[in-house]
């Protein structure tokens, strides 16, 4: 996930590295990968273009983006968290790449109106509070006809299996109250109309978790969160993870979230 809202300056230099780690292994994760090659399918970038990545993260996409628009284009990438801003800046230097990375984030993007062809931003908007702005720099910074894929996951079609079903339940909800905008992906598509943008298509794919590691670290850390505002017990909490311990043993485990992606255009 992004690291929208995330406090660098809380963490020591082991923190930060953990940081970037998390945010490679992420982008590892096959849904990830395939809805990143549809985006860049869609969007197309061309020898010659300009064009953005918002939450730029380690890089990944801008050094891509600079390869794909060549040596007469350009390609930028923006993001507000230092440690990551700092790792992107060195692996695009490590590269050879020409993709530039600025400070900045989805409410205030650091360029003139009508400055890209085309813009990428992935697991921003589950991040924002007020959506609806990110969607309205998106279309200033945007050329008339220039596209955007927004790419975010929905907290709300989390599933966990096995479990009883009310603890689950207590625990997926747990997920999404902590979540500054947990259903980011349903709205993706109206944030950008309501700001101008035309939808073209929307494309999703589940994220779905190695099977092996039974209930992992996200659920392992929000049951505990569950625990502590009184909605499970500690019991049911241990229940919980032993029944998931077992479902990867037996091959019987399924943990995954959808996250959605929308293509749309600024009118000509």
């Amino acid at each position: 996930m992004s690291t929208y809202g995330l406090r660098p300056d809380r963490f020591d230099r082991a923190g930060q590295d953990e940081v970037v780690d998390a945010r490679d292994l992420q982008a590892a994760l096959p849904g990830i990968h395939r809805l990143r090659g549809w985006a860049h399918e869609v969007l197309a970038p061309r020898p010659g273009e300009s064009v953005m990545d918002i939450g730029s993260g380690t890089a990944a996409e801008a050094i891509s983006f600079a390869t794909a628009v060549g040596p007469s284009g350009s390609a930028f990438g923006v993001e507000p968290d230092p440690q990551l801003l700092a790792a992107a800046q060195r692996r695009a230097a490590q590269a050879g790449s020409a993709a530039e990375f600025h400070s900045g984030d989805a409410y205030g993007l650091p360029f003139g109106a009508e400055r890209f062809d085309a813009v990428l931003s992935e697991r921003v908007f589950q991040h924002l509070t007020a959506p609806a702005r990110a969607a309205n720099e998106i279309i200033r910074v945007l050329r008339p006809g220039g596209r955007v894929v927004v790419m975010d996951t929905d907290w709300g079609t989390t599933i966990v299996h096995p479990g009883e079903h009310r603890v689950v339940a207590h625990v997926v909800d747990t997920l999404i109250s902590a979540t500054t905008n947990p259903f980011a992906g349903r709205g993706l598509a109206g944030w950008l109309t309501k700001a101008g943008l035309v939808v073209d298509d929307i494309g999703s794919h589940a994220l779905v978790q190695d099977r092996s590691v039974g209930a992992g670290s996200l659920v392992t850390r929000i049951s505990g969160m569950a625990v502590a505002r009184g909605v499970i017990t500690e019991a049911q909490r241990e229940k919980l993870l032993a029944d998931l311990a077992v479902g990867a043993d037996r091959g019987d485990v399924h943990l995954s979230v959808t996250m959605f992606a929308v293509l749309a255009h600024k009118p000509d």
